[in-house]
């Protein structure tokens, strides 16, 4: 199969499994999903999940969290890791809202880059699920996925990113994207992978991975 093909069967497939598929960072509006999507660096969704409604309850605009000390801020989510340079993030950036954009969040991904903590992926996530602008963000799972499946080289995340943009249309983007880690938390994980639970990569993931996983299964069985 050629790229596009191997495209055009990820797109058919995905959509046949996840028809609707829920954003997995919960927020109320762009400046919640914001600072959600700032927690989950090197953390878990369902950690940050837990913490961000003790936050929030807290303050849920940069209004209310400017009046926070940045040790509370850094209390509240400890839990979800890296807790010292986020909170610094988080008071700062709320600060920034306020003084240069009116409080609110910028719809622009250079204006949200420049924000304290917030890297591409992040402001990726935030203009395509808040403002429903087409972007790629390129997480762990897709950026494994789309190297199983032959799509990228997966040489590096900015490199996946273009990959994806270039072989799968603009209007499927922001849809495509939650499609594939959602795909890659149930059926194709990092770790305790079956790749006869994975009908994706066992019909176009590259020959190498295929092998690989191949000689996994041998080596249990020999060893059984």
């Amino acid at each position: 199969m050629t790229r596009k093909e191997k495209a055009a069967f990820v797109v058919e497939t995905l959509e046949s499994i996840y028809p609707e598929v829920p954003v997995p960072l919960e927020h109320q509006d762009p400046y919640t999903l914001l600072i959600a999507v700032l927690l989950s660096a090197q953390s878990t969704d369902v950690r940050v999940n837990q913490t961000t409604p003790l936050l929030f309850g807290r303050a849920d605009n940069p209004g209310d969290m400017v009046k926070l000390e940045v040790d509370e801020i850094r209390e509240i989510i400890r839990p979800v890791g890296l807790s010292p340079t986020k909170a610094k993030a988080i008071r700062r950036l709320s600060e920034i809202l306020l003084s240069e954009h009116g409080g609110r969040v910028p719809k622009d991904i250079e204006a949200l880059e420049r924000l304290p903590g917030v890297g591409h992926k992040t402001a990726s996530v935030v203009v395509s699920q808040a403002f429903g602008i087409p972007a790629f963000p390129v997480d762990t799972h897709i950026h494994r996925l789309m190297y199983r499946w032959g799509l990228s080289t997966g040489k590096n995340v900015v490199q996946t990113e273009k990959d994806a943009k270039r072989l799968f249309p603009k209007e499927l983007w922001n849809k495509l994207h939650l499609q594939i880690i959602w795909y890659g938390r149930e059926y194709c994980p990092a770790r305790g992978w079956d790749l006869e639970r994975d009908p994706i990569t066992k019909r176009i993931g590259r020959k190498s991975v295929l092998r690989s996983q191949e000689g996994k299964k041998k080596t249990r069985r020999s060893g059984s």
